[in-house]
């Protein structure tokens, strides 16, 4: 019986992981554009505050870099204009970043490395493959401990929900 319930529970939280970034994405459709580029645009203001005084994202100046989440339909542009970083919904873009919600999460707390996943097909990265060497030394550079910290707890809490989702 024990058994039997704890192999419900772990289906019902394999299903959680795979089928709620999709749910959230449906939600998200109705969020004005307008919405997400300020939260995006805050949320990058915070985590390269020193990055952008150091000019360690000259290499985006009037580039466009393009994210991608697949599975929440989630698609936006940024580039580093008059050293402030700019979200657009369309632009033609320089290097691309396509991935899932889940693979994303993980990147961004260091529990897998984007390199695995581009080999195993799952980070596609398109268009110029300097600048997206560039964003990738970015992300790698990237220290948790001083990314801002609703973000970053947000973040691990997430990941460890992935993390110890059961695999089928």
């Amino acid at each position: 019986m024990i058994g039997e319930k704890s192999q419900i529970l772990n289906k019902i939280h394999s299903q959680f992981v795979n089928k709620a970034p999709h749910i959230l994405g449906l939600t998200l459709q109705y969020i004005p554009f307008n919405v997400k580029k300020q939260t995006i645009e805050q949320l990058l203001k915070l985590q390269f505050e020193h990055s952008l005084q150091d000019g360690d994202l000259d290499f985006l100046e009037n580039r466009w870099l393009k994210i991608q989440v697949t599975d929440l339909e989630l698609v936006w542009f940024v580039s580093l204009i008059d050293n402030k970083l700019v979200v657009s919904r369309e632009e033609i873009a320089d290097v691309s970043f396509i991935g899932n919600a889940n693979d994303l999460i993980m990147i961004a707390t260091r529990r897998q490395d984007p390199d695995s996943l581009f080999f195993q097909r799952r980070l596609i990265v398109e268009g110029d493959t300097e600048l997206g060497l560039y964003v990738k030394n970015l992300m790698d550079s990237i220290e948790l401990e001083v990314m801002p910290k609703f973000l970053r707890l947000t973040l691990e809490k997430l990941a460890d929900i992935i993390e110890s989702a059961p695999t089928n």
